[in-house]
């Protein structure tokens, strides 16, 4: 089979591989609103959404469910997409934003906000997403200076190892200051980092989608550049590639997407690493291909994951964080002794 072919073939496999997961994806999202303390039937929630629903089927659709699906869809696109940067920029499967230590700093963040002003709703609760940010990116941009070499530019095994020195030592100052928080606050936090999805307004989805509007695109536009890391740096500049100048622009990409994603649905973890590897496996190893395909692993994951956290374990619900590594776990241990075997 010659090149032509085999890259049609394989274009023609992402296609119809979007397209199954997007109708997964639906088959989701419609189960999710159907589901919660309140249970609604399938044909209440259609009349719903076209305006033909109760005042409360209404109220429960559009004021607490829709935005808070929507979070877990736009925070899953956006932590499959800049997982899959991350490993191709620093060439390791292993890598996602929680080993590089993304996710730390937006958990120190989002400490040092309720430790100093520990107000958590009302018109201040917006804050919560800045400081999270912040502290990512501030964290994100610490790791970069100390894994750039004047020559090399950022060093990939570097990245890695620095990373999670970072998330090790901010993890420390993060739990020295959760301790000192009171009860009800600290209930919070420790939500927030097992991966609870804390915003719920609609507010929080308009903050959250330009960044997966704008970025995203981008990302794809630059897929070519991260199947050249692939084939090693040497090769990149030999077709004159700038190697340095593409792997900051990336890198900063994918860690601004993660940042604005774990801002808003909590300290999700184990999407960035497994939507990767499973899009891979779908539709192969070219960017173009499997950048899409992990972005609808990532929302199908995690909407799957808030909907069985909190359906399945009423009255009490369980963090997506915790739903995610329960499922993801065994699938990393069968692809290893897959791999072995």
């Amino acid at each position: 089979m010659d090149v032509n072919a085999l890259s049609s073939q394989r274009r023609k496999r992402a296609v119809y591989v979007s397209l199954v997961l997007l109708g997964v994806a639906l088959t989701v999202i419609f189960i999710s609103l159907n589901t919660g303390t309140f249970r609604l039937p399938p044909w209440n929630v259609v009349k719903a959404l076209f305006g033909y629903g109760s005042v409360e089927e209404s109220m429960i659709l559009f004021e607490f469910r829709l935005p808070r699906i929507a979070i877990t869809m736009l925070a899953g696109v956006g932590l499959g997409i800049s997982g899959a940067v991350f490993q191709g920029a620093s060439r390791n499967t292993l890598a996602d934003p929680g080993i590089l230590g993304i996710n730390a700093g937006a958990a120190f963040g989002l400490i040092a906000y309720i430790s100093f002003f520990q107000k958590l709703d009302g018109p201040a609760a917006l804050m919560i997403p800045l400081f999270t940010f912040g502290g990512g990116a501030v964290i994100a941009l610490v790791i970069f200076l100390l894994a750039y070499d004047r020559v090399k530019g950022l060093i990939p095994i570097r990245l890695i190892l620095v990373g999670i020195a970072i998330s090790a030592g901010i993890g420390a100052m993060t739990l020295l200051l959760s301790l000192r928080l009171d009860e009800d606050t600290y209930a919070f936090a420790a939500r927030w980092l097992a991966g609870s999805v804390w915003s719920k307004d609609w507010i929080n989805v308009w903050a959250l989608l330009p960044w997966i509007v704008v970025l995203v695109p981008i990302i794809y536009y630059r897929s070519s550049t991260l199947d050249l890391f692939a084939l090693g740096d040497d090769t990149a500049v030999g077709v004159g590639e700038a190697v340095i100048k593409s792997r900051v622009v990336l890198l900063s990409l994918a860690v601004a997407l993660s940042c604005a994603s774990v801002s808003m649905a909590g300290g999700i973890g184990f999407i960035g690493l497994a939507a990767p590897h499973i899009a891979k496996r779908l539709v192969g190893p070219r960017h173009r291909h499997f950048l899409p395909v992990a972005g609808l692993v990532g929302l199908v994951i995690l909407v799957a994951a808030d909907t069985i956290g909190r359906s399945l374990f009423q009255p009490n619900a369980v963090p997506a964080g915790v739903v995610v590594a329960a499922i993801g776990g065994p699938y990393f241990l069968l692809l290893l002794f897959k791999t072995k075997a």
